[in-house]
């Protein structure tokens, strides 16, 4: 299996926390092939909110999620 990352964002609650206000608003950025890629990704959609710290992006391990039992390496 590949390993699939997600990219996705939104405003949270807490800036502390990952509780997302309102999952219908989410900001899917996209599906990426490795790890470098989402991460170059993560990084710019995080640079156009960098002002408001209620805004949020994270990198999602989706083959972890599919696969749980596959060693993290």
């Amino acid at each position: 299996m590949s390993k699939m990352h997600l990219v996705m964002g939104g405003r949270v609650q807490d800036p502390q926390t990952l509780d997302f206000q309102d999952l219908a608003a989410i900001d899917l950025v996209g599906v990426f092939p490795d790890y470098a890629s989402a991460e170059d990704a993560w990084r710019s959609a995080a640079q156009r909110t960098v002002d408001d710290a209620e805004m949020r992006y994270v990198i999602v391990h989706l083959h972890r999620l599919l696969e749980p039992d596959l060693p993290a390496g």
